[in-house]
């Protein structure tokens, strides 16, 4: 059974940083991409931030480029998200993911889901 773990959010004032984790387990990641989503109050689910298996495409929302970076640890089965910059636009509830195959921003076909980590930006 596949599980993802996030960690890593909590209460930063805006221009701080603050650095997500994603731990996968339950099966071998090979050839599958990962990425990290958001959910703010009262709005849809939006991809942030995606890499592929290798980590050598990256895809990233306009509004964070620039500011986020996606990596990740394949030795691990882990991956990250380094937010720098941060505004209180940012907040939400950050959700890591994964999928078999190449990265898409249309999340409905992102096939496992983490239960996600709240990141709170003060202003």
């Amino acid at each position: 059974q596949v599980q993802l773990v996030e960690s890593g959010g909590g209460l930063v004032q805006a221009g701080g940083s603050l650095r997500l984790s994603c731990a996968a387990s339950g099966r071998t990641f090979s050839n599958y991409a990962m990425g990290w989503f958001r959910q703010a109050p009262g709005k849809e689910r939006e991809s942030v931030a995606t890499i592929t298996w290798r980590g050598s495409t990256t895809y990233y929302i306009d509004s964070v480029k620039g500011r986020f970076t996606i990596s990740r640890d394949n030795a691990k089965n882990t991956v990250y998200l380094q937010m720098n910059s941060l505004k209180p636009e940012d907040t939400a509830v950050y959700y890591c993911a994964t999928r078999a195959g190449s990265v898409t921003p249309q999340i409905r076909y992102w096939d496992y889901w983490g239960k996600g980590t709240l990141v709170t930006v003060s202003s």
